[in-house]
């Protein structure tokens, strides 16, 4: 493949618990879509289950505000209070430099970031949630994260829903 291949982005976000990782991890274990999973970084502490490089790249605060002003980012985002995700522009090169097409899971606002670098490459999917009750529902199962933040997650899940009409235009 050649250092020019320029491939699809596929990029899927939703609220916490709609299951969008659920639909990814599926897409990618089709192996005839040749489909990438690009690694988000983020400023957050992993959670018990998840590996630094596999689930996402774990860096430090400092780190991740140093990437910023460098511009490393294609996408970038304060999601929670100092919780920043973001996509390093290194990891979409990496994956189309395997002859990938690259799938994301992420934030809405970061899929409308990518959206509009890359308009013709893009493919937005928003999954949407049954309601708020069962996301608040498979948080709790997860089990993995203290009450105000699941609160957090619950609040925001109404702004998320309002910009995904943007996101799928």
């Amino acid at each position: 493949m050649s250092d020019d291949f320029k491939g699809k982005l596929f990029v899927f976000s939703a609220p916490s618990g709609s299951g969008k990782t659920t639909i990814v991890r599926h897409l990618l274990a089709q192996e005839r879509f040749d489909l990438a999973f690009s690694i988000s970084a983020t400023s957050r502490e992993p959670r018990s289950n998840e590996k630094h490089g596999e689930d996402y790249y774990f860096i430090s605060l400092e780190e991740f505000k140093k990437n910023i002003k460098t511009n490393a980012f294609l996408e970038w985002e304060e999601v929670y209070r100092d919780n920043f995700y973001g996509t390093l522009k290194s990891e979409v090169e990496r994956i189309w430099a395997q002859g990938k097409h690259v799938i994301f899971d992420i934030d809405v606002r970061g899929g409308l970031r990518i959206k509009e670098k890359f308009p013709e490459e893009t493919l937005a999917v928003f999954v949407k949630p049954p309601d708020i009750n069962e996301l608040l529902k498979r948080l709790k199962k997860r089990g993995e994260e203290s009450d105000e933040k699941i609160a957090a997650r619950i609040a925001k899940a109404p702004i998320e829903l309002a910009t995904a009409l943007c996101l799928i235009k």
